[in-house]
């Protein structure tokens, strides 16, 4: 499945999904029946994937998401989204969430006028993230920003392209999440 963790390269014809969707070799074409726990597995990892997290991390998240009330699907799926290199990747600073991540390691970002390095810092609604002063030259920024416009920035978020700042206007609801990913199975997963 297309996850979409080269950024631009994505949404070209250079994406290795859409050139070869099996795996390499005189093996990779053979159909194999996937049981429940495989399915479970392959969900959990996905979803990982996507986020760029480890085991260890994903798992304490799972395990806040439980202890909260309401859905612990849709509370996992809330809590990596409001992630800061998430939300600079949805504003469009980055081109994908690992370069997000980079920006953010690397202290370009600014949260409610403090500089924040670490990426998996939780944003809270009526938070202001900015593009520092001195990084608002770097082109690499420059063209992300431009990239994002056709890929089109979540409800929940606000942005102003012009002082590179945006803001998190509500928390993100299960419509707002676009990744294709089923949260079910990985809470039956987890409760095994």
């Amino acid at each position: 499945m297309k996850l979409f963790l080269k950024g631009e390269r994505c949404f070209k014809e250079k994406c290795a999904i859409e050139r070869r969707n099996v795996p390499p070799g005189q093996h990779g074409a053979r159909r194999r029946k996937v049981q429940n726990y495989g399915l479970q597995l392959r969900e959990k990892q996905k979803l990982r994937r996507v986020y760029g997290l480890l085991e260890g991390q994903f798992h304490r998240t799972f395990v806040e998401a439980a202890r909260r009330r309401g859905v612990t699907g849709d509370n996992l799926l809330q809590l990596l989204e409001l992630r800061l290199d998430n939300v600079v990747y949805s504003l469009g600073f980055a081109t994908s969430r690992n370069q997000a991540r980079q920006l953010v390691r690397h202290g370009h970002i600014d949260v409610d006028g403090r500089r924040v390095n670490i990426p998996s810092f939780r944003v809270k609604p009526g938070m202001e993230i900015t593009v520092r002063e001195k990084s608002r030259k770097n082109q690499q920024i420059r063209e992300s920003m431009e990239f994002a416009q056709g890929r089109g920035i979540p409800a929940w978020l606000e942005l102003d392209m012009d002082n590179f700042t945006g803001k998190v206007v509500e928390l993100p609801t299960r419509e707002d999440i676009r990744i294709p990913i089923q949260e079910q199975l990985i809470v039956e997963l987890y409760s095994r």
